[in-house]
């Protein structure tokens, strides 16, 4: 019985290696945040080689991502990253949010919950760990992007939009 248990599972195994996720490999950089918000090229170095993997609409994958159901986990964290912020598509957001953007990479830089821990674990993407200096870096270029927008834009333009929610008194 464990033996035709185990032959199932093998079979499982090999067949699920021929269905496998879209890759993120688009170089696509008409919207990228460095278009409009440049900073130095050390910060450029910095989200290259600690952000974009899962913040951009170009990864880098490693040889594990050949094997599944390995790829599916990795398709689902890229896109998950990507939902939550794209460098790839930063410009085309409306400047509230690419303002409320530049808050929020602060905040989870200061908070330290990126990179996931998940992510540099049993020395898988080392270069993901950010120095306390790297921090400070990104820190400092999202407060001067920030800086950038409310000198070009007047202060009701960076107001978010408000999320339609229940009607009051439920």
């Amino acid at each position: 019985m464990l033996k035709k248990i185990m032959l199932v599972l093998g079979a499982i195994l090999v067949l699920i290696q021929f269905i496998r996720p879209e890759r993120n490999t688009s170089n696509d950089l008409t919207y990228d945040v460095h278009k409009k918000y440049p900073g130095p090229y050390y910060v450029q170095g910095i989200l290259g080689k600690a952000c974009n993997d899962c913040h951009s609409n170009k990864t880098e994958y490693p040889w594990y991502a050949n094997v599944q159901p390995v790829a599916w986990m990795l398709a689902n964290h890229v896109n998950d990253g990507k939902r939550h912020l794209n460098f790839s598509n930063f410009t085309s957001m409306r400047i509230a949010i690419q303002n409320h953007k530049f808050e929020e990479v602060i905040e989870v830089l200061d908070e330290g919950e990126m990179p996931l821990p998940s992510y540099t674990w049993l020395g898988r993407h080392p270069e993901a760990k950010l120095t306390a200096e790297e921090k400070t870096a990104l820190i400092d270029w999202a407060r001067t992007s920030m800086d950038s927008i409310k000198a070009q834009y007047p202060a009701d333009s960076l107001v978010m939009p408000k999320r339609p929610g229940p009607p009051p008194g439920k």
